[in-house]
């Protein structure tokens, strides 16, 4: 199967959001203007007719692995994340709602009064009638990343196939941003990711897609329709299968 084929075949995607990406100009937060860019960029694919899913990360607001290395216990310092996750994902389900998509926010840990638990038939549900379910707080244990997260739910939902959004055009054998003689992998096995340490996704997520089947996109949504143009084979990505 090769690249147009397996984006054809495409019609339920997770994507997966770090953080990071919500910060727009800032150093630290959400900005709002980029949180209405990107939920223009979603309503594109699910007027497409897609069935999206997403995971977001909090890396944005605090990062468990980083809080550790200050000091914190490993594990309060992750729930401390996942609670960050679940701040993205409540101003990402406003943005996606004022842009005219109808939303539902999943939580991996209980707090009934802001979102639904996680409940897989529930999820599918939402999906087939055209709602984005936002999945936060990780895969609700301390050490597993939202990379993870996304990659399990993916499976979990019978997902066509698992983009990460980045801002870059897909998977380079070396930081394109340093180095002008970068190479650009149209397409690349999950074993040489994990061979080659190419640090798309941590190792566990690959490893989960690769025992399951799910092709990984990496694409770019820092330009205007970059996302439904690499769903549609417009625009440079990379597919790792």
């Amino acid at each position: 199967m090769d690249k147009s084929q397996i984006l054809d075949k495409s019609k339920r995607i997770l994507i997966k959001l770090s953080g990071e990406m919500l910060l727009g100009d800032k150093e630290f937060g959400i900005d709002t203007k980029t949180l209405e860019i990107f939920s223009e960029e979603i309503k594109k694919v699910v007027d497409e007719g897609y069935q999206v899913a997403l995971v977001i990360g909090g890396g944005n607001i605090f990062r468990g692995v980083s809080g550790s290395a200050e000091g914190l216990d490993r594990a309060d310092a992750d729930y401390m994340g996942m609670l960050a996750t679940c701040m993205n994902g409540l101003a990402l389900q406003n943005a996606l709602y004022k842009a005219g998509v109808e939303t539902r926010v999943q939580t991996a840990i209980k707090m009934n009064e802001v979102a639904e638990p996680y409940i897989r038939g529930r999820a599918l549900r939402h999906m087939q009638k055209g709602r984005v379910v936002i999945f936060v707080a990780g895969t609700g244990n301390p050490y597993f990343t939202t990379d993870t997260a996304a990659a399990l739910r993916a499976v979990e939902l019978n997902c066509d196939m698992l983009v990460k959004a980045t801002k870059v055009d897909g998977i380079y054998n070396k930081d394109p941003k340093k180095f002008e003689d970068a190479e650009h992998f149209d397409t690349i096995s999950y074993q040489d990711v994990l061979i080659k340490d190419l640090k798309v996704m941590d190792g566990s997520a690959i490893s989960l897609c690769r025992d399951n089947s799910l092709p990984i996109m990496v694409a770019s949504m820092a330009n205007e329709n970059g996302l439904i143009e690499a769903l549609t084979n417009k625009t440079r990505t990379t597919i790792v299968y």
